[in-house]
C-alpha cells in the first residue's frame, strides 16, 4: 500500500464526520430509535441506541474498508491492470466514503428529526452515487474488484471497454435523472420508480456485455 497522501487525508476528515455528528446527538436520542425504515421513508422497525449505534459503525467499517480495498488494487490485482489507473481507484475510494458518510448522517439526521422523510435524502443520495461512478466508469482499468465484472467483460478487454463507455453515459444521466425525480415525486412513488430504474441501469450494462461477447465471437 502506498504512503498517507491527500486523498488519504480528505477521506479521514470525510470519515470522521459523522463520526463528530453522532457523538454530538447521541445525548438527544431516543431511547427507542428507528434501524430500518420502508419504501415510502417511514420507520418500520425500531431498536436501542446501542443497535443504533452498531449499525452506524458497521457503515463506517464498510466505507473503509472499500476505501483501503481500492487504495490496495494495485498491489492485489491479478491482471495488473489497475497500476495503469491508481488515480482513478482512489478518487472511487474517495467518493464512495463520501457516500457512506453522508448516508449515516442522512440516518442520523432523520432519527432526531422524527417528521423529515429520509427517503428524500437517502434516494438522492444514491442517485448521486450512480452519477458518479458512471462519469468514472471509462478511466476503470479491467480489474476483479471494481466495474462491470462479467465473465464477457472480464475475458475481453475491448468488450471491458465497450461496455463502460455505455454504462458510464447511462449511469450519469441515470443518476442525475433519478436524483431530479424523486426529488419532485411522492415518497413512496419515489421508491418503487427508484428500485425499478435502479434495477434497469444495472441490468442494461450485463445484457449489453453479452450481446457484444456474442456479436464478436462470430467474426
Amino acid at each position: 500500500m502506498k504512503k498517507f497522501n491527500l486523498f488519504d487525508a480528505a477521506a479521514l476528515v470525510i470519515w470522521l464526520l459523522p463520526v463528530a455528528y453522532l457523538i454530538y446527538i447521541y445525548p438527544n436520542l431516543p431511547e427507542s430509535v428507528p434501524t430500518h425504515f420502508g419504501l415510502d421513508g417511514t420507520a418500520d422497525q425500531y431498536g436501542t441506541k446501542p443497535k443504533f449505534m452498531s449499525i452506524q459503525f458497521i457503515l463506517l467499517g464498510v466505507s473503509i474498508f472499500v476505501y483501503l480495498l481500492l487504495k490496495s488494487l494495485p498491489a492485489i490485482d491479478p491482471k495488473k491492470m489497475v497500476k495503469y489507473g491508481e488515480t482513478t481507484f482512489q478518487k472511487l475510494g474517495l467518493g464512495l466514503i463520501s457516500f457512506f458518510s453522508a448516508l449515516c448522517i442522512a440516518i442520523m439526521f432523520s432519527t432526531i428529526h422524527k417528521d423529515f422523510q429520509i427517503i428524500k435524502l437517502l434516494l438522492p443520495i444514491i442517485g448521486l452515487l450512480f452519477a458518479f461512478i458512471g462519469n468514472m466508469m471509462h478511466s476503470i482499468k479491467p480489474n476483479y474488484f471494481a466495474g462491470v465484472r462479467t465473465p464477457w467483460t472480464l475475458e475481453n478487454e475491448d468488450n471491458w471497454r465497450a461496455t463502460h463507455r455505455l454504462a458510464g453515459k447511462i449511469w450519469f444521466m441515470g443518476g442525475i435523472l433519478l436524483t431530479i425525480a424523486v426529488l419532485l415525486l411522492p415518497s413512496k412513488i419515489a421508491g418503487i420508480v427508484f428500485m425499478s430504474a435502479t434495477d434497469v441501469l444495472v441490468l442494461i450494462p450485463v445484457i449489453y456485455s453479452y450481446i457484444y461477447y456474442k456479436k464478436h465471437q462470430l467474426k
